[in-house]
């Protein structure tokens, strides 16, 4: 549960800062909120941490991504190349800007493949978008190398991997743009809530005016008396959520270090089990140690051991089964389900690709993600619960 797990004090105090003002609201009402601006105070912080030239707080990491790709100017008649082993939203996102996303495959880091990227671009490719699924780094740098080559923007899909790195920088600022999310169950959370990152002012700018309306934010002027330069939406982040936030990213260093500590205990436990292998972390010193990846010879083996360790009480997830991870069971994405009745974008006369959702497609995600367990890690773990662990694992690798 990461975030959630230390929610104490530090929040109430900073919630109470902006209950206190009784101006819950983003913008404006300067006299009545007395210099209490939480979410201008989170996104200066947040962009100092990850070194973003701009960060931009949303509602919620979904509307981060289409946030953003809005910004980058993908639309209908565009493809987005995504992994096959992700969150939803992100092909949720693709589909809200109007355009189509393309599946790929993933590579030993349970990440997008960067030699699957290629085979994969059509006339009508226009983004990529890497996702930095369970915490743990792709091989960003070949990614963006693969993008650029192929004059393809990059989004980072980096909900699951707050505070990250790769090679001594910040997952989520490889890219073009980057997002975040904050929800309950991230690394760090507003309870809702995301980031947009990026570097590059021009995008930050379409981005800040698009998710307030079109308001351009001129400090001069009054709110709703500014210029507009485009229509937008509304994904404002609230005070609550910024105060939330403030708390959190002070010690999100302390969150990622727990978790470091206690899946390295947990890992030189099952590093003892036959057969027994661990997901490709290209860089481990960048991992967030949100989860623990590994993996056995045979989907039969995986299953049988995924048994053994629940009756111990260990909980694991096998992804290929799970139906909000994996693309190939998503039984709406595959009948174009999409909230307009007429299955928009995929109905769209503009769309002229074929996009292809077959297992075919992806053999290794096929392979790998079906004998692959992944445990979840927690900041705060008794020793009476490590042991438990422990011993159920031992007990369990004494079966093989």
């Amino acid at each position: 549960m990461a975030g959630a797990e230390i929610i104490g004090k530090e929040e109430i105090k900073e919630v109470m800062d902006v209950l206190e003002t009784g101006v819950l609201f983003r913008y404006g009402f300067d006299n009545e909120r007395k210099g209490i601006f939480k979410v201008r105070e989170f996104e200066e912080a947040f962009a100092k941490y990850c070194s973003a030239g701009y960060a931009l707080g949303v509602t919620s990491g979904s509307a981060a991504l289409k946030v953003a790709l809005t910004a980058m100017d993908v639309g209908p008649g565009d493809e987005v190349i995504v992994p096959a082993f992700t969150f939803v939203a992100t092909y949720e996102a693709v589909l809200e800007v109007g355009a189509i996303p393309v599946m790929a495959d993933i590579d030993g880091s349970l990440n997008l493949d960067p030699d699957d990227i290629e085979a994969k671009i059509t006339p009508f490719t226009k983004a990529v978008i890497p996702v930095h699924m369970c915490g743990a780094p792709a091989r960003i740098d070949k990614i963006v190398e693969v993008a650029k080559k192929n004059n393809l923007m990059v989004l980072e899909d980096n909900a699951q991997g707050c505070g990250g790195t790769y090679k001594g920088k910040y997952l989520g600022t490889f890219g073009d743009m980057g997002i975040f999310s904050f929800d309950y169950v991230k690394t760090i959370t507003t309870g809702e809530g995301g980031m947009v990152v990026t570097d590059n002012i021009d995008l930050y700018n379409r981005s800040d005016w698009y998710h307030d309306h079109g308001h351009d934010h001129n400090p001069n002027v009054g709110r709703a008396m500014e210029g507009r330069s485009i229509l937008g939406s509304n994904f404002r982040m609230g005070e609550l959520q910024g105060a939330v936030g403030l708390a959190q990213l002070r010690r999100l260093d302390y969150v990622i270090a727990e978790q470091k500590k206690n899946k390295a205990v947990i890992k030189e436990a099952l590093s003892k089990v036959d057969g027994l292998k661990f997901r490709d972390i290209p860089d481990p010193d960048g991992d967030s140690a949100t989860f623990l990846g590994f993996n056995l010879p045979d989907a039969g083996l995986t299953k049988k051991i995924q048994k053994a360790l629940s009756d111990e009480g260990i909980g694991t997830v096998l992804f290929k089964e799970n139906l909000w991870h994996y693309v190939p069971n998503w039984e709406h994405l595959l009948s174009q389900s999409t909230a307009n009745s007429k299955k928009y974008p995929f109905t769209n006369p503009m769309y002229k690709g074929k996009a292809d959702y077959s297992r075919a497609s992806i053999p290794k995600a096929e392979d790998i993600l079906g004998r692959t367990l992944f445990m979840q890690i927690f900041v705060n773990m008794s020793e009476e619960k490590m042991k438990s662990i422990i011993d159920g694992i031992e007990k369990v690798s004494k079966m093989l």
